[in-house]
């Protein structure tokens, strides 16, 4: 009797560059692909809103994938440990292989899965499928972690360049029974009560073939403007691949290898190395959306803080036009140009005053692509608290933000029209920029104060 190969699918919702499903057809067996939704494992963050939307549909399209190659894709639900487990044992698995995970918790379980599952008797393998450079191996001369990044990418420019990307295989060898699955639609990943994904579903198209055309057009009509165009919002320089990469609908070795044959000179590949930043930190650090990464900011005077504050940033209603843009391009499509998450989080900390892990949890419910690394590492940059943080007395005015990357108004007046139109009546602005930013600087203060009393 065959013994069948269980690729365990996470982050990795492709066919193509995926170690772990080419280990499972090299074992010449039936393969099947397992999807995990983990609610209830230890310290295991459940997605936002806008993850589980996405989530749904790039679910549907690699099933209909591996369908037409003869493969077969199980979804179960619980606790992953348990799952795995126990979809070994039903299907008589002699292998079990994944694409490797570097959030804490993740880590915890996987080590706990492999030591049990070859306990049993069953070849166990993890991959290098998510980044290009394993955490671990980058290391400064000291043997220790980075915390700033032009020393950490420059270490991994110096390592041996990343593997070329491995072919989407053409035919898989199917079980001989289908398994048990749940029905995907049963899982509630859509919202229903209300319906808000109206926007979701006009702006993206998830799924690995979307996701192969999207690099395509960009590497072909919008790379050589990027280093001149990608902080202006309305010009349309960005990749957009970001939730291609955090749904691993593209892998990053499949993005660095077809950068530098379309001849791309700009800076894009740099940003492929901050989030490979953003996971080193978070690998090292695995409380990053909780904690401080500098215990120093663990002294900043928070005030109490204000919901109706809270509330007039997440709706869009501060009275600041690009801040107010941004946050409604986020609810409508998931998704925010990054010069103008800067803007809008430098507005939450550093002019309302409001912790920056209350931003950072707004993003993971509205964001497409929020993911455990990133999220939190760019709230922690530009709150001052992070890796390689912005100095915290660098403080974005957004009026001026404004007049140098929107000066025409084109992404304010998508966004929010009230304040282009002669008759509009837009939002009264619920802070003075000049008497926060004083605020923020004298909190900024004591933290230096209460940190130069700490070593003294």
């Amino acid at each position: 009797m065959p013994s069948p190969s269980i690729v365990w699918f996470r982050d990795d919702l492709r066919l193509a560059d995926h170690p772990a499903l080419r280990a499972a057809i090299d074992r010449d067996e039936p393969i099947v692909g397992l999807y995990v939704l983990d609610e209830e494992s230890r310290d295991i963050r459940p997605l936002g809103g806008a993850a589980r939307w996405w989530l749904h549909h790039s679910l549907a399209s690699l099933e209909e994938r591996l369908r037409e190659r003869g493969g077969r894709l199980i979804l179960r639900r619980g606790p992953a440990d348990r799952i795995v487990r126990e979809t070994a044992a039903d299907l008589g698995a002699g292998a079990v292989f994944w694409n490797r995970r570097y959030g804490g918790p993740e880590r915890d379980i996987d080590a706990g899965l492999k030591q049990s599952l070859r306990d049993d008797g069953i070849e166990v393998r993890s991959f290098a499928g998510s980044l290009l450079f394993e955490p671990w191996t980058i290391t400064t001369g000291a043997g220790t972690h980075f915390s700033v990044y032009s020393p950490f990418w420059r270490a991994c420019l110096a390592q041996p360049a990343p593997r070329s990307p491995l072919p989407e295989p053409r035919k898989i060898q199917g079980p001989s029974r289908t398994p048990a699955s749940d029905d995907l639609a049963d899982w509630d990943l859509l919202p229903t009560e209300p319906d808000w994904a109206e926007g979701l579903r006009e702006t993206w198209e998830p799924g690995e073939p979307a996701a192969r055309r999207r690099l395509r057009e960009f590497l072909r009509d919008d790379v050589d403007s990027y280093d001149r165009a990608r902080d202006r919002p309305s010009a349309g320089a960005t990749s957009l691949l970001s939730p291609r990469l955090r749904w691993g609908e593209l892998s990053p070795h499949t993005i660095w290898h077809a950068s530098i044959e379309s001849g791309d000179s700009s800076g894009f590949l740099s940003e492929l190395g901050w989030r490979e930043f953003a996971w080193h930190t978070l690998f090292h650090f695995p409380d990053l959306a909780t904690k401080n990464l500098r215990s120093e900011f663990d002294a900043f005077p928070w005030p109490r803080l204000s919901p109706a504050a809270l509330r007039a940033w997440q709706r869009g209603r501060t009275g600041f036009p690009i801040v107010d843009a941004g946050m409604r391009e986020l609810w409508r499509t998931g998704y925010m140009h990054n010069r103008v998450r800067m803007i809008t989080a430098s507005f939450l900390i550093k002019n309302l005053m409001i912790d920056w892990r209350r931003g950072e949890e707004w993003f993971w419910d509205t964001l497409v692509d929020a993911d455990a690394a990133n999220n939190p590492f760019n709230w922690q940059w530009v709150a001052g608290s992070g890796a390689d943080a912005a100095p915290y007395f660098r403080i974005f005015n957004p009026e001026l933000q404004a007049k140098k990357f929107d000066a025409e108004g084109h992404y304010v007046g998508e966004w929010a029209p009230e304040y282009r139109a002669e008759d509009g009546q837009p939002p009264q602005p619920i802070v003075d920029l000049g008497a926060t930013r004083k605020d923020a600087l004298a909190a900024y203060e004591k933290v230096k104060q209460a940190s130069r009393s700490r070593t003294s």
